[in-house]
């Protein structure tokens, strides 16, 4: 279990990372747009992107 979790965490690293390297001015953008953003909206597309994360969660578990 541990051994999965530290995988889970590696892997967003890896890809946070990578956005950073790949494209640090779209970053810098989106940071700009959120901020502008009041906060209940930035709280739903925070859930909304926790949901999504949970359904490809989901269904990887039924697919392996």
């Amino acid at each position: 279990m541990i051994e999965i979790c530290l995988w889970a965490i590696g892997l967003i690293l890896v890809f946070e990372g990578l956005v950073y390297v790949l494209a640090p001015s779209l970053v810098e953008a989106m940071l700009h747009y959120l901020q502008a953003l009041p906060p209940s909206q930035r709280r739903l597309i925070g859930a909304v992107i926790a949901l999504l994360g949970a359904i490809i969660l989901w269904a990887a578990r039924i697919i392996a």
